[in-house]
């Protein structure tokens, strides 16, 4: 019996030597274009980024090799952390669109509930428009003379600030655009995640006496944890990537756009303004280190709370 065994394996061996050589070289033909993209888009950029990181650019062009003096000058820029503090902070409100998108898709997923694809789609056009267009309504509301949102507060007897051109308030403001505008995204998912919750679990809970609060905790919230987390990882990259909507209602004749920096747009300025293309292959590096950092560590935490 022992000696039958080699010999079968020894007969699959050629066998499937075979098919691989049948094969030939489809498969990468297959795979070749879309590694051609990732080495070429994505992979070859990083490796430049990281070469120009370590230069100083010449003002007629050319590059020298300066080691990790562009380092030194970001890591001692107060305005760095300053950045990276904003961008914490956009990150961290714009993440609480996730608890209420959790409770919104619950509550769209209601049996009975007419309508509920038609309010799926209110919710989800911010997501699609432009950010240009959303920033223009948005510094209309935050307008601190006759803005909405101000002269609702006077009803209430409060005085609201210059949200734009107020330091404290002015990544305040954006995060709460950021927030509404990614709200229909999560809602979405999380949407999709709920159609693979089998109703035979609400009906035992029901039968169980459960009420309709201690399903949400019991069973709806512990089977989304997948697209929760998926959320969250989406979700902090692109806290991390914040530009376009600063750029867009701030503008940048703002006083308050000194202390307001988000990390990318610290890079826009060090490449764009101050026309320092080495700091800003160093800031990009920098930002690209700490996006891979965030995300390991949500991985990481991942295998505690997240329910296959």
């Amino acid at each position: 019996m022992s000696e039958a065994l080699p010999a079968r394996a020894s007969a699959r061996r050629p066998a499937r030597q075979r098919r691989v050589r049948r094969d030939g070289a489809w498969p990468w033909l297959f795979v070749a274009p879309l590694a051609l993209g990732v080495a070429v888009f994505y992979l070859w950029p990083i490796v430049q980024t990281a070469w120009y990181s370590l230069t100083t650019f010449g003002v007629f062009g050319g590059t020298t090799f300066s080691g990790l003096e562009n380092y030194a000058e970001i890591l001692s820029d107060p305005t760095l952390y300053r950045s990276l503090v904003n961008t914490l902070l956009y990150t961290a409100i714009v993440l609480l669109n996730i608890p209420i998108a959790v409770y919104l898709a619950a509550l769209l997923n209601l049996p009975g509930l007419r309508f509920a694809a038609f309010y799926r789609v209110l919710y989800f056009l911010p997501y699609v428009a432009m950010p240009t267009a959303v920033a223009m309504v948005w510094r209309i509301i935050f307008n601190g003379d006759f803005g909405i949102l101000n002269w609702v507060l006077g009803l209430a007897g409060i005085d609201g600030p210059y949200w734009i051109s107020t330091p404290w308030a002015s990544i305040v403001a954006v995060a709460v655009v950021g927030l509404w505008s990614s709200l229909g995204f999560s809602l979405i998912v999380l949407s999709a995640g709920l159609k693979n919750v089998p109703p035979e679990l609400y009906e035992a809970a029901q039968l169980d006496g459960a009420s309709r609060s201690r399903q949400f905790r019991s069973i709806t919230v512990p089977l989304l944890t997948p697209s929760i987390s998926f959320l969250a990882v989406v979700t902090v990259i692109a806290g991390f990537q914040l530009f376009d909507l600063l750029y867009a209602i701030l503008g940048t004749t703002n006083p308050a756009l000194p202390k307001s920096l988000s990390l990318v747009y610290y890079f826009y300025r060090a490449g764009f303004v101050d026309n320092d293309k080495g700091v800003a292959a160093a800031t990009a590096m920098v930002i690209l280190l700490l996006v891979g950092l965030a995300t390991a560590v949500q991985f990481r935490l991942q295998r505690r709370w997240v329910h296959g």
